[in-house]
């Protein structure tokens, strides 16, 4: 994606460039329709679903509980139009940052056209990835799962969710389904479009399948990790793209990277192993949230060992790729090295011989 640059003539009204330049004045307009239903009884209701978070059940509160009752959450059909709505909004703040902050940073640095759509796509994801590790960690430490990890693989899985932990989840999925029309808004080149397609459904379908089958703070934790690892490799080709002097201290970079990897693996596999196999039933139970069948550990193991050896597989190509160019543009810059030396030595004893036939010549000349 280029710097959108702001002509001086104003496209034709529902022209396709008109929508592309001001995709996020309509979508903002989309999302203040539905705030705006909030003022009027009639739409208010319909307006809540859109909004806020739906599917809510009243909890009674134990002899352990000072408190009365709690609110947890399960999904439902309902969930859809908060996703939507939230979609909306990802749409709006990835405009907002892309104006703001991006285009100002790409007309400073004077990025080629090459270079601008990676860095424009590494920018993006580089402030989502930081902004989910830190609400995924603050999660995780306000509901003591770091503290206790054997929670993950008690005795059945967890079929309720609390607030924080399902807005988490909404927000996650509305991003994604985001990055579809954010293809067409930033006019992203055929050739990149089916790998932005296969990088955004692999994560939609990973976080998706974690939200239904009730492994929640499972998948938060390998999302925490995973996000970490992606925000290091993104961090990597900012500094790459401003300087490529730092190629080696990338290299080290990429061996981290694939260590947490690796680390993401070892914990899918023991978590989920632990988790699935500490129910008594083996039969499915999909209204209370056990999934613990031979099928569905084989299916989340697999699907976590897809996406973890495909993302892994894209960085070593990528790496290779950069070595192979590196290793191409000073091979000529050697061979020039030599030949000037070669060259320079070639001079020195040429000169080094005229002088000492000069200084023979002289020599003779002053004895007769």
């Amino acid at each position: 994606m280029a710097i959108r640059k702001k002509s001086t003539k104003n496209p034709p009204v529902l022209s396709h460039e008109f929508i592309l330049q001001n995709h996020a004045d309509i979508v903002s307009c989309v999302g203040m329709f539905f705030v705006l239903g909030l003022m009027f009884e009639a739409t208010a209701e319909a307006s809540i679903v859109f909004i806020t978070l739906q599917h809510s059940v009243t909890v009674p509160a134990t002899k352990g509980q000072a408190t009365e009752s709690r609110s947890l959450y399960n999904y439902g059909v309902k969930d859809l139009a908060t996703i939507f709505f939230y979609m909306l909004v990802a749409i709006i703040i990835h405009a907002t940052i892309q104006e703001y902050v991006l285009d100002k940073i790409n007309r400073q640095m004077q990025f080629p056209k090459t270079k601008q759509c990676k860095f424009n796509e590494s920018g993006q994801l580089s402030v989502f990835y930081l902004v989910s590790c830190i609400w995924g960690t603050l999660i995780l430490i306000s509901e003591n799962y770091i503290s206790d990890t054997s929670v993950l693989w008690r005795a059945r899985p967890h079929n309720m969710m609390t607030f924080q932990m399902k807005f988490f989840y909404i927000s996650q999925l509305a991003y994604w389904v985001h990055a579809f029309p954010e293809l067409y808004f930033q006019k992203t080149k055929k050739q990149d479009i089916p790998r932005q397609l296969i990088y955004c459904g692999l994560h939609l379908f990973h976080i998706a399948g974690a939200y239904l089958l009730y492994l929640n703070h499972l998948g938060l934790i390998l999302l925490v990790l995973h996000y970490f690892v992606e925000l290091l490799s993104h961090m990597c080709d900012l500094f790459y793209l401003n300087d490529e002097k730092y190629e080696k201290r990338f290299s080290l970079w990429a061996v981290v990277i694939i260590l947490g990897r690796l680390l993401i693996l070892i914990v899918s596999v023991l978590a989920v192993g632990f988790h699935l196999a500490g129910s008594e039933t083996q039969k499915p139970d999909i209204i209370a949230g056990n999934f613990n069948v031979l099928a569905a550990k084989i299916a989340v193991l697999s699907s976590s060992c897809t996406i973890q050896a495909f993302i892994t597989w894209n960085l070593i190509t990528v790496q290779l790729y950069r070595w192979w160019e590196q290793s191409t543009f000073e091979a000529p810059c050697m061979k020039k090295k030599r030949t000037t030396t070669k060259g320079k030595s070639r001079k020195g004893t040429e000169d080094g011989v005229e002088t000492s036939n000069k200084a023979d010549s002289s020599g003779s000349r002053k004895e007769k």
